[in-house]
C-alpha cells in the first residue's frame, strides 16, 4: 500500500491530522505488511515530525496560500505536479495508492481516495474562486480514477452517490477520531495555560475552527448576543482558530463583541494548548452549516464539555444523543440552548456523561482497520 502523506504539515489541521493518525495505526496494524509514504514525488522513510519540519510549514503558510490566489501558479502546480507523482510511481502497479486529501494522481494500480466533503462544488461561494477552480478540476480527475471512494460520514457518502452518480457500493464511510489528549482535565492541569490566554476553567464558552462564513458564526454570534447580559458577562464566547476566507466582517463583529465585554478572538492556538482550551470550556457551541464530519464536536465531547451544535449535514452521526441540536438558521433556539448549556446543571450533567461515552465510539485504530477493508474492496474489483 502507498499512501500519501503531502498533507501532514504542521501545524496540524483537520486533513493533516488525519492523514498523520491513519498512517501511524496502519503502521500497527499486524495485517499491514507492506506500507509505504509518498510525499511531494519521493518516498519517505518516516512521517514528518514538528521539529524542525514544523517551524518551516508554519512559516511557509502564508506563502502557500498567497500562491494558491494565483491563477497562473495554480494552473502551472496543476499541470505539473500529477505527471510529475505519476513518473515516481511507474512499476508500482501492483500497490494500492491512496491518496487521503481529495486527490489522487495519475496511477496504473487501484486507487483509493478519501473525499472529505462536497463543500467546493455545494458550497463553493464559500471557497476562494481559485481553491474552487483548482479543486474541482482536480476531484473531477480522482473520480475518474479511483477505485474506492472514503468519506468521513455517511451522510458524505450518500451526497457524493447522488451528486456525482457514483455507485454508492464503492463509497465506504470512515469515521474519524480524535486524539486521546483530549479529554477531562482538572483545574489544577488547566490553570498555567489558561492563564496565558488571561482565561479560568470553566469560565468561557468555545467555538474552535476556521473563522469562515460556512461556519456560521454570524448565527452563532447573534445568539450570544441575545442572551442576558450578565450570562454572555459572565460566560464569554471565546474563539479560536485561523482567519479564514470572507472572515473580515465576522471579525469586525467579534471586535465590537470585545468591546462589549463578551466574546474575544484568541487566533490559531498551538496544538499542545488546544486540548486544555477544550477542557476548560463551559460550553462548546458549533452552528456550522455543513461539515463532513465535524471533528471539533467529538473533541469537545471527549474533553467533557458540553456541546450545543447545529442538526445540519454530518453533525447528527458524530453526536448522536448526546448533544444540543437546532436548525442552524434558528438563532433563537440557539440561544436559548446556549442558556441552558450554561446554567442547567442537569442538562448539563447528562449531556457530559452521554458526551464521553459517545467520544468513546470512535478510534483511529477503527478508522484504520476500515480503510484497510476499504484497499481490499479496491483490490477485489
Amino acid at each position: 500500500m502507498i499512501l500519501s502523506i503531502d498533507a501532514i504539515r504542521y501545524p496540524l489541521t483537520g486533513i493533516g491530522r488525519y492523514t498523520y493518525e491513519l498512517a501511524s495505526h496502519l503502521q500497527q496494524l499486524p495485517e499491514v505488511t507492506d506500507l509505504r509514504f509518498f510525499f511531494g514525488r519521493r518516498f519517505a522513510d518516516a512521517l514528518p515530525s514538528p521539529s524542525p519540519v514544523g517551524v518551516a510549514s508554519q512559516s511557509g503558510e502564508g506563502l502557500r496560500r498567497s500562491a494558491l490566489k494565483s491563477r497562473v501558479i495554480v494552473e502551472l502546480y496543476r499541470f505539473l505536479a500529477p505527471r510529475l507523482k505519476a513518473l515516481a510511481l511507474r512499476g508500482l502497479e501492483g500497490h494500492v495508492f491512496h491518496g487521503p486529501n481529495f486527490y489522487l494522481p495519475p496511477f496504473r494500480g487501484r486507487g483509493v481516495v478519501t473525499m472529505h466533503d462536497l463543500s467546493p462544488f455545494t458550497w463553493a461561494h464559500c471557497h476562494p474562486p481559485e481553491r474552487v477552480r483548482y479543486m474541482q478540476a482536480e476531484i473531477g480527475q480522482s473520480l475518474k480514477r479511483a477505485a474506492v471512494l472514503i468519506t468521513d460520514s455517511e451522510f458524505t457518502r450518500r451526497e457524493l452517490a447522488a451528486y456525482f452518480g457514483w455507485p454508492i457500493e464503492r463509497i465506504r464511510a470512515v469515521s474519524l477520531a480524535c486524539s486521546p489528549d483530549f479529554r477531562p482535565r482538572s483545574e489544577a492541569e488547566l490553570a498555567y495555560t489558561l492563564g496565558t490566554y488571561g482565561l479560568a476553567a470553566g469560565g468561557y464558552s468555545l467555538y474552535a475552527g476556521t473563522i469562515e462564513p460556512r461556519k456560521n458564526l454570524d448565527a452563532l454570534l447573534d445568539a450570544y448576543g441575545a442572551l442576558p447580559e450578565r450570562v454572555r458577562r459572565r460566560w464569554p464566547l471565546v474563539l479560536s482558530g485561523y482567519e479564514g476566507w470572507r472572515s473580515e466582517g465576522i471579525h469586525a463583529r467579534v471586535r465590537e463583541a470585545e468591546r462589549a465585554g463578551w466574546a474575544r478572538y484568541i487566533g490559531f492556538v498551538p496544538a499542545e494548548h488546544l486540548p486544555l482550551l477544550y477542557a476548560g470550556a463551559r460550553l462548546f457551541a458549533f452552528p456550522s452549516l455543513y461539515e463532513g464530519f465535524g471533528l471539533p464536536v467529538l473533541e469537545a465531547m471527549a474533553s467533557g464539555v458540553p456541546v450545543v451544535c447545529s442538526d445540519s449535514s454530518s453533525l447528527p452521526e458524530v453526536v448522536g444523543d448526546a448533544a444540543a441540536m437546532c436548525p442552524a438558521e434558528d438563532v433563537d433556539a440557539l440561544s436559548r440552548m446556549i442558556v441552558r448549556g450554561l446554567e442547567d446543571d442537569a442538562w448539563r450533567g447528562e449531556a457530559i456523561r452521554k458526551g464521553l461515552d459517545r467520544a468513546r465510539q470512535f478510534s483511529w485504530k477503527r478508522c484504520a482497520q476500515e480503510t484497510v477493508a476499504a484497499y481490499r474492496a479496491a483490490v477485489e474489483l
